[in-house]
């Protein structure tokens, strides 16, 4: 926070790249690391995504913290024992200080750890699905989507600098401001935005055109959680999103797509939210809606025209272990 009330969101500590020249030493190598995400959590949702449309489930093992966390953080409490089953470790944390000891603060998710060594490499969710699309090109499944393609990045880049500061942070500068400025500005900046977005999507079926990028992914993870979350909890409450028909269309357009409504868990979601951020929700009281159905309802978004995919395909169907429950 800083001294007005206003949410500040602290840097990635752990910067370390995995690459395919391994020059932070960290090459990239079939099933050598672990991404350990929860559900429940936006930026870890964005490699969630882009693992399934990249192919990179066998590459890339996945590790599903609990979505409640207690005093030390992200726990593998959803797994036999509390332990995650290859890195035999209870918390996240135990792969932080394996990297860094003492250093237990800010332990965040998506993360993504050495198995042989147990260490944590990186928690830069803003690099991680970069690389992913980038760097691990050798490991994508035949016909995998180009989320970042060269020719779009310079406008891409700009237009998720500024999705990432008026929505994807913009909602929690909301939710945790301090003073009734702070969140005024950080509300205003919101829906500004939103509406922006809303009148580009208008006559485009994609933020960058005719098929999906990693700008999609990056406001998927937000919008996703917009009415179960962010409306109520975080007072993010001009509308719902299901009250705009541009944007309540093009994320249920996204959400039916293969790779990005079968990584979201519902019940995850508003768990951690409402059952972690007790200065928020003391009495943690979980909301039993929104009603969930409309999510699988036509939205037409089809008659824009367009390729998801582009050249690719769609991914197959997740695997049996990480299945979410359906609505």
């Amino acid at each position: 926070m800083d001294d007005d009330g206003r949410f500040l969101r602290a840097p990635s500590r752990f910067t370390d790249r995995i690459t395919a020249d391994g020059r932070d030493g960290w090459p990239v190598e079939a099933g050598r690391y672990r991404l350990v995400v929860s559900r429940a959590c936006p930026w870890a949702g964005r490699s969630l995504v882009v693992r399934r449309l990249l192919g990179l489930e066998e590459a890339l093992p996945l590790a599903v913290a609990d979505p409640v966390q207690d005093e030390r953080s992200w726990r593998f409490t959803l797994d036999p024992g509390g332990r995650d089953p290859v890195l035999g470790i209870r918390f996240l944390s135990e792969a932080y200080e394996a990297r860094e000891p003492g250093q237990p603060d800010g332990v965040s998710v998506p993360a993504v750890v050495d198995v042989p060594s147990g260490r944590l490499v990186t928690n830069d969710y803003q690099r991680i699905t970069l690389d992913l699309e980038t760097e691990w090109t050798a490991l994508h499944r035949p016909g995998a989507p180009e989320l970042y393609p060269q020719r779009l990045r310079d406008e891409m880049d700009a237009l998720m600098d500024e999705v990432f500061r008026d929505v994807n942070n913009g909602v929690y500068q909301a939710g945790f401001a301090r003073t009734q400025q702070a969140y005024d500005e950080a509300y205003g900046r919101l829906f500004a935005r939103l509406d922006q977005l809303s009148e580009r999507l208008a006559r485009r079926r994609y933020l960058m055109g005719d098929t999906l990028t990693e700008a999609d992914v990056r406001l998927f993870t937000t919008l996703v959680r917009f009415d179960a979350v962010y409306h109520g909890h975080f007072k993010c409450n001009r509308n719902k999103l299901t009250e705009d028909p541009v944007l309540w269309a093009y994320v249920r357009d996204l959400f039916q797509t293969p790779g990005f409504g079968d990584t979201v868990d519902f019940d995850h979601i508003k768990r951690h939210y409402y059952l972690v951020h007790r200065h928020l929700n003391p009495r943690r009281i979980v909301p039993r809606g929104p009603d969930l159905r409309g999510w699988r309802t036509p939205h037409h978004r089809e008659e824009l025209g367009g390729r998801p995919f582009g050249d690719g395909t769609p991914p197959p169907p997740p695997r049996e272990d990480e299945l979410v429950a359906p609505l």
